[in-house]
């Protein structure tokens, strides 16, 4: 077992099930030593675990924040794909963007993408801090409250 899958581990994070993408695009895009993973919503085997606008009422941010740790996880499977199943090849998680499917006027979307943020700088230490762009949107795939993309380095 490698150190990255230990670390997994010792955190208690589990993958799903892998999906689908729900369209003509593929999970990941490797170039040299750049891993281009795309966008995961909120979904677990299947079902989307958070569901529709966050803010005023609707979605709570703890809520979307549970979500947008989901999505990382699922860049994780991807990511791990990408590396012909070993996560210890992964350099650095340089760039993060998430889209909170939120209310107009909504200003938290960097809290809530603060769940996959702090997933990847728990499971990578330094090497997953990264350069992140947070955006509220009006919709997302599945009415999910959240989506995760991004770009990772890896040997």
């Amino acid at each position: 077992m490698g150190k990255i899958e230990a670390r997994l581990k010792e955190l208690g994070i589990e993958f799903p099930d892998p999906t689908t993408p729900r369209g003509n695009f593929l999970p990941f895009r490797r170039e040299a030593s750049m891993v281009f993973l795309s966008g995961q919503i909120c979904e677990w085997n299947g079902a989307v675990t958070c569901e529709g606008a966050v803010g005023d009422g609707g979605v709570s941010i703890e809520a979307a924040a549970q979500a947008a740790r989901v999505c990382a996880i699922r860049l994780l499977c991807a990511l791990r794909l990408a590396c012909d199943g070993d996560l210890d090849r992964v350099r650095a998680f340089a760039r993060l963007t998430g889209y909170v499917n939120c209310v107009p006027g909504f200003a938290w979307s960097p809290l809530v993408i603060n769940g996959a943020t702090q997933l990847f700088v728990d499971v990578f230490g330094e090497a997953g801090r990264h350069a992140r762009t947070a955006i509220g949107v009006s919709g997302l795939p599945g009415n999910a409250s959240v989506e995760v993309e991004g770009i990772a380095l890896i040997d």
